[in-house]
């Protein structure tokens, strides 16, 4: 069991989500300094590990660390460190839940802010769960990028006014889904 508070990892989580998406570099690392000083309190540091299949938070024991690097011999039970999926496909058996959790940010859009924008939440759903098995909270800027250039005007069928709200429509949709906790 880690010894890393489950609101921790959450907060360590979101800090990082909101790191890799701020356009602004002095944002991005407030983002990464909250995150390093939280983790601190605990006696953790982070690293984000690249994988074929997406990207990984890490979070381990700064005990386990030797000069910037983690040094096997030090690691005394893995199951303290904790991994948290970043990008990539989500967990295609946790489908049912990713997709009601994605359907009920649709009709929050659809009811708060309309039709049009309730079209494009659906779609964004669609795209999420059929090709990342992952909440729409969960989407990176690559591919809420590749939803816009690709998915969108391929498979929505998008109206005028689609495609003329369509950045407010994602824009939207993420905000409602990051809420809804």
């Amino acid at each position: 069991m880690p010894d890393l508070p489950v609101d921790t990892q959450d907060e360590v989580e979101r800090l990082t989500r909101l790191a890799r998406q701020a356009v602004d570099e002095g944002a991005a690392a407030a983002y990464r300094d909250r995150r390093a000083a939280l983790l601190a309190d605990h006696g953790y540091e982070a690293r984000i590990r690249e994988e074929d299949t997406g990207d990984v938070l890490v979070c381990y024991p700064s005990e386990w660390v030797d000069d910037g690097v983690i040094q096997p011999d030090m690691v005394d039970d893995t199951d303290r460190g904790v991994e948290i999926r970043l990008s990539g496909p989500g967990d295609p058996d946790a489908w049912d839940d990713v997709d009601a959790e994605n359907r009920a940010v649709v009709e929050r859009v659809r009811a708060e802010d309309g039709d049009v924008h309730g079209a494009t939440a659906r779609a964004l759903a669609d795209f999420m769960g059929n090709h990342y098995a992952k909440p729409i909270a969960e989407a990176t800027p690559e591919e809420l990028a590749e939803f816009r250039e690709e998915y969108f005007p391929r498979n929505a069928w998008p109206t005028e006014q689609q495609r003329a709200l369509l950045d407010d429509s994602v824009e939207l949709t993420v905000k409602k889904a990051e809420r809804r906790s």
